[in-house]
């Protein structure tokens, strides 16, 4: 339900964005963009409870780097792999791949 409420918050407000006079961007950076956005609203829906420090560090470093950083977050909790799952189903409804999320655990 998270999912698709954030997936409908992420793309509710592309036909303003277009409507602005801003530069055109390339398509990863409108990628991130929305993921960045679905984030934001997870954490302020759901809240932080259960995620690790490592886990959002991890992540916040992923957003910073426009997305392009190394799939390195690891959900290792129940509310890790939680809100790992809310994010891939958000990301492919903003039109992103589920591989674009940046979850892996290579341990």
């Amino acid at each position: 339900m998270l999912a698709l409420s954030l997936a409908c918050s992420v793309t509710g407000g592309l036909s303003s964005a277009m409507a602005q006079d801003a530069p055109p961007r390339s398509w990863p950076e409108v990628k991130c963009e929305r993921y960045g956005k679905a984030w934001a609203e997870a954490l302020t829906r759901r809240g932080r409870q259960g995620l690790s420090p490592d886990f959002i560090e991890r992540h916040e470093a992923f957003l910073a780097s426009g997305c392009t950083a190394r799939a390195d977050v690891c959900p290792r909790s129940e509310e890790e792999l939680s809100m790992a799952n809310i994010m891939v189903v958000a990301a492919m409804n903003a039109g992103t791949a589920s591989t674009f999320p940046p979850f892996a655990c290579r341990k």
